[in-house]
């Protein structure tokens, strides 16, 4: 026989449950049912197993008031792709740690498409949500100014360019991930070391391209331009380029690839060139994705902290919605090298 009563009988008129009610159905005072919702220790596992009966069979629901600053209690969250790997480890750690504050955000897919994104912020801004995290955004420095002379909170999580100064950022250390890639290729011996890189106008791309040729400098190894291929960051633009470098007279013994998209379309190439990794050729990709971990053979990569990158925007937007000083407006999170099967010495 069930513990519970008819709700209706002691309801608030409406047919929603009140948190007395689930004590009086419980039989336990309002402070133990707020006790177990809130996961305290100080209750018994028997009455705990009771309360959370009742709370389930008649669907009571905490609504708790918005954040202080805080006026619809929603924040927004931008990103070009729901799907994609790389999005996806940010997201998560976006979610959890909105979840944590118990601020419920809204989802906005751009499709790497300026306008899109354009008109999904203005919409975010007017009334709907209190702040947003953009992830990779489209805007250029001077629409992202204007956003924030608005008054409109956001913290920016790898900027794809240099945003205005003031704006808070979280990115990964492009720069020294690709400088501990590159001496990893250069310890096992490789000298002829190509680069598929991203496009030329994004931060990312240009930092890793300066870790890169500066390994290269202080191995003495000068760098050789037809080595040096940009690229889309998609494993389609990895596999043309790996096709580009395999034609070559004299082609490089291994491949650092700007992300392990990129890296996923070399190791494609490579094996529909009729070669073997890392016998024939070593790979390095950029991200540590699922992905990595899974290809044939396991793709040694830098991992960048993706799920930690979330948790921290999330951090610095609650600062700025409560209206509290940031500490580091731009905070750079340290990456470091998986080796996998990838890679190996080059062959005598």
């Amino acid at each position: 026989m069930s513990l519970v009563a008819d709700i209706t009988t002691i309801g608030n008129g409406h047919g929603r449950p009140t948190i007395r009610d689930i004590a009086a159905l419980a039989r336990v005072s309002p402070a133990t049912v707020s006790r177990v919702i809130n996961g305290r220790p100080e209750v018994s596992d028997v009455v705990r197993e009771r309360v959370l009966r009742v709370v389930a069979e008649h669907g009571y629901t905490v609504t708790r008031p918005p954040l202080q600053g805080m006026r619809s209690g929603l924040v927004g969250v931008t990103l070009p792709l729901i799907h994609h790997s790389y999005f996806s480890e940010i997201l998560a750690g976006i979610g959890e740690a909105f979840y944590e504050h118990e601020i419920p955000m809204v989802l906005c897919p751009t499709l790497h498409e300026h306008d899109r994104e354009v008109s999904l912020l203005q919409r975010l801004r007017h009334g709907t949500t209190d702040g947003a995290i953009l992830i990779l955004p489209e805007e250029d420095q001077n629409e992202l100014a204007a956003l924030q002379e608005q008054g409109y909170p956001f913290v920016i999580i790898d900027p794809r360019m240099t945003p205005d100064e003031r704006a808070p950022t979280v990115s990964a250390s492009h720069l020294s991930g690709a400088r501990e890639a590159t001496e990893h290729l250069l310890a096992l011996g490789h000298r002829r070391i190509a680069a598929i890189t991203g496009p030329h106008d994004w931060i990312a791309t240009e930092e890793r391209l300066r870790g890169y040729r500066g390994a290269l400098a202080e191995a003495g190894v000068t760098p050789d331009p037809q080595l040096q291929i940009d690229s889309n960051f998609r494993d389609n633009g990895g596999r043309v380029a790996t096709q580009q470098l395999l034609a070559l007279d004299e082609p490089p013994t291994a491949i650092f690839a700007f992300n392990d998209m990129l890296a996923i379309g070399a190791l494609q190439a490579i094996r529909q060139h009729g070669l073997r990794v890392p016998e024939d050729i070593s790979v390095v990709g950029f991200d540590d994705t699922y992905e990595a971990s899974i290809m044939h053979p396991p793709l040694t990569t830098v991992r960048q902290p993706l799920a930690e990158m979330g948790r921290m925007a999330v951090s610095q937007l609650v600062r700025l919605l409560q209206n509290q000083r940031i500490e580091a407006l731009h905070v750079e999170l340290a990456t470091r090298l998986v080796e996998r099967e990838s890679t190996a010495p080059p062959r005598a």
